[in-house]
């Protein structure tokens, strides 16, 4: 039985799509559908229905996923073993929203780089929404982004937590009152501004409009953005307050080109979450990878500007 078939037959029945697998497999719809064809021929029996809205497994192609699977994670195993891991050759892919990229990522793949040097890692940035989708789908191996997944597939571990803080322009004068103002007279001062914050939905966002909302404040005008970079460039020209962890622009903090306003109610810390797909003893590594790098860019930044992960 040609091993490449059944591989082709677990991404099909996993990503429910003949089209979705030949884009996984980088082949074609047409050969994918002949595999397929060959191997329901050499077993005897019909393992996917079709309809509209997809493929679904047969009964008799449940039992012949479960041993698919087995001889796949078997044939991994066996490789693994007769090569030398630090050299073997492969690809990765990554997924890591924008502020990883802008904080600990980079540092990440460097590490990666030296222990696998051999290893192709190809690097994906997105929001956390479409990056967790992408992993369902099996298009990334492994993605860094905020939230722990719920998924028998996957696997999620909180890698740091970086504090949220309002960051401003030097020209920004937001003062948040005396000793009698109250926090909510404080936030609604700060909130006469703009305020900046990350993609619409993300969970930056929801934690902000959360934090106004128990504030009772509803007139705030909020600018999603979801690039890092421009977040800060819109920050230094003036446009608002941004409401992002101080960690990512600890240098111009420092430097004096943007300010942390203090004494204001902040939303609470943006969660760093690696999530991957169960089976894979290689991404299992990266992932203490990713754990020493969050520990080691823990250590640079300070207990000012992060924390480690639950």
């Amino acid at each position: 039985m040609n091993l490449k078939f059944l591989e082709t037959f677990i991404w099909v029945a996993k990503l429910h799509s003949f089209s979705l697998a030949a884009d996984k497999l980088h082949s074609t719809q047409a050969a994918i559908s002949s595999r397929i064809s060959v191997l329901e021929q050499e077993l005897g029996a019909k393992l996917f229905t079709r309809d509209p809205k997809g493929v679904t497994l047969t009964r008799e192609g449940e039992r012949v996923l479960q041993h698919a699977e087995q001889v796949s994670e078997s044939m991994t195993r066996l490789r693994a073993s007769l090569q030398d891991e630090n050299f073997a050759p492969g690809t990765v892919r990554i997924g890591a929203m924008d502020s990883a990229i802008h904080s600990w990522f980079i540092d990440f793949v460097s590490a990666v780089t030296r222990q696998y040097p051999a290893l192709d890692i190809e690097v994906f940035s997105e929001t956390a929404l479409h990056l967790n989708e992408q992993l369902r789908r099996g298009m990334l191996d492994i993605v860094f982004q905020t939230d722990m997944l719920r998924d028998e597939t996957l696997r999620s571990a909180s890698l740091l937590e970086l504090p949220i803080g309002w960051v401003a322009a030097p020209s920004q004068v937001v003062s948040a009152g005396g000793a009698t103002s109250t926090s909510t007279a404080a936030l609604r001062q700060l909130v006469e501004k703009r305020l900046i914050t990350f993609s619409r939905h993300s969970r930056p966002h929801q934690d902000l409009l959360r934090l106004l909302q128990a504030h009772g404040i509803s007139e705030a005008k909020v600018s999603c953005v979801n690039s890092v970079a421009a977040m800060i460039k819109l920050t230094q020209g003036g446009f608002g307050v941004a409401a992002m962890p101080p960690a990512l622009v600890s240098d111009l903090l420092r430097q004096g080109h943007l300010q942390l306003l203090e004494g204001f109610d902040t939303p609470p810390p943006m969660p760093f979450v690696a999530a991957w797909r169960v089976g894979s003893e290689r991404t299992e590594r990266l992932v203490d990878i990713a754990r020493q790098t969050a520990h080691d860019y823990l250590s640079a930044v300070g207990d000012e500007f992060g924390r480690a992960g639950g």
